[in-house]
């Protein structure tokens, strides 16, 4: 069973998402001044009281109420809006201090005495202790003595913490466990990331349309699926470069897209089949290389896939379009329908666990016996008789693998993918990414010998 629910709610521009940001103490919701940044629910725990006997709540960020989405979305943000009320156990009613009493305020404030569940009061953007003075016309929405804080400057919000926590004793629940597997779907815009996540929920828990770039925020959507914990994140989607704007909503868009990648156990990589892969897919697939991230490659609506291409064929399209994750398997899906979305969650718990897999050294060194006698590595004019010493794992997530050789140098990058390549045909490391280090030959004090003048300890900066 799920915590209990707080729902921050208002209209547009008060300040919900960044009181949500200030109470559970990071950065969850993107804050712009932009009327309608947030469309989706975006929620974070949140813990009452400290240490031991800290009680949860799950704290939620509803879209502005009555506000006339842009994209025509109004009725979809307002079915959001809705189901985060009716879930609610507590909800905190937010306006702007600064602007008074405004008639939309009213309109919320019916709209809550529906739903007869209780309601604190939030009057933000009290930056100033004379402002406070200045909220009296706010008790006329019937919801009690308002009370003072501002999100911005992080004053009040001690005691709006110490209110809840008040209101939820009795209701709060335990630590949310941690989750077993934290899987990222990622793609260019339209791909289905939000149709492939509502399907895994069984719930439109994240707004779907056609209108490209629906998603702004990155919402984290918890699971239990097959009676293990996982938590799915669903970032904006991309587009290049040169077509985004300057403004704050691109830019903090497209820094939690990328930083759910980092944040991520396992990557679902999202691909329109209907069309071709893009700059953007390219560059995806890249930053997913850089972090060492296993990676699922979703081809979605694949019914709707150009040609009468198989599913061999269209592998070798992506290995030849992205061949830095080359290694990484397939997954042909119609989230639409729900079709193979359970399943291709089910590949990322394969990768999950090949990329936890460590091997012991003498079962490595055996391996990599048997690949250097297959064929070493060049003898370059000059250097040693490249050897390597011996090889050992000194890591998972990714696999990490130290080779101890006597002369880095004749370990140049194009034996280095050889050397990778075998691993994944030899090792449990099949379909997901390895990182291989060369070091050099260690001294009796412990410190390495590396031949040359300034030679580097590896090539990769290590």
């Amino acid at each position: 069973m799920g915590l209990p629910i707080v729902a921050i709610v208002g209209r547009p521009n008060v300040g919900k998402s960044s009181l949500l940001n200030c109470m559970v103490g990071r950065l969850i919701s993107i804050v712009d001044p932009t009327p309608g940044v947030t469309r989706d629910r975006v929620s974070s725990p949140l813990a009452l009281g400290e240490g031991d006997d800290a009680r949860y709540v799950e704290l939620v960020d509803t879209g502005g109420m009555g506000i006339e989405d842009h994209d025509n979305l109004t009725a979809q943000v307002e079915a959001q809006i809705d189901f985060g009320l009716r879930s609610a156990a507590l909800i905190l009613f937010v306006v702007d201090a600064r602007d008074g009493l405004m008639p939309l305020e009213r309109h919320v404030a019916a709209r809550l005495r529906k739903q007869d569940k209780p309601v604190i009061l939030v009057a933000n953007k009290i930056d100033t202790p004379n402002l406070s003075t200045e909220i009296g016309e706010l008790n006329a929405l019937g919801f009690g003595e308002p009370m003072s804080v501002s999100a911005v400057a992080e004053l009040g919000i001690t005691a709006l913490l110490e209110r809840v926590e008040k209101l939820m004793r009795g209701v709060a629940g335990q630590a949310p466990p941690e989750a077993a597997m934290k899987i990222a779907v990622v793609g260019k815009r339209n791909a289905g990331k939000s149709t492939f996540i509502n399907a895994l929920a069984g719930e439109q828990r994240v707004i779907v349309s056609e209108t490209p770039g629906t998603t702004r925020d990155s919402v984290d959507v918890n699971l239990e699926l097959d009676g293990r914990s996982v938590t799915v994140i669903d970032p904006a989607g991309l587009r290049k470069h040169q077509k985004q704007n300057s403004d704050s909503i691109e830019f903090y868009s497209r820094h939690r897209a990328l930083r759910s990648i980092r944040r991520a156990d396992v990557v679902l990589m999202m691909m329109d089949a209907s069309v071709s892969l893009s700059q953007v897919d390219k560059e995806l697939a890249g930053v997913i290389a850089e972090e060492f991230k296993p990676v699922v490659l979703v081809v979605n609506k694949w019914d709707l896939a150009a040609g009468a291409a198989t599913a061999e064929d269209y592998l070798d399209y992506l290995a030849k379009m992205l061949p830095q994750i080359a290694y990484a398997p397939m997954s042909l899906t119609k989230a639409k329908e729900g079709v193979n979305v359970h399943e291709t969650v089910d590949l990322a718990w394969q990768l999950l666990g090949q990329s936890r897999t460590r091997l012991g050294t003498g079962e490595l060194n055996t391996v990599m016996h048997q690949i250097l006698t297959e064929r070493g590595p060049s003898h370059k004019g000059g250097t040693k008789v490249p050897k390597v010493l011996y090889v050992s794992q000194v890591a998972t997530e990714p696999p990490t693998i130290v080779c101890f050789v006597n002369d880095v140098r004749s370990f140049d990058y194009r034996y280095e993918r050889y050397l990778i390549n075998r691993l994944r045909e030899t090792t449990p490391f099949a379909e997901v990414p390895i990182r291989l280090l060369f070091r050099g030959r260690r001294r009796a004090d412990g410190s390495y010998h590396f031949p040359g003048k300034g030679h580097a300890p590896d090539r990769d900066g290590e």
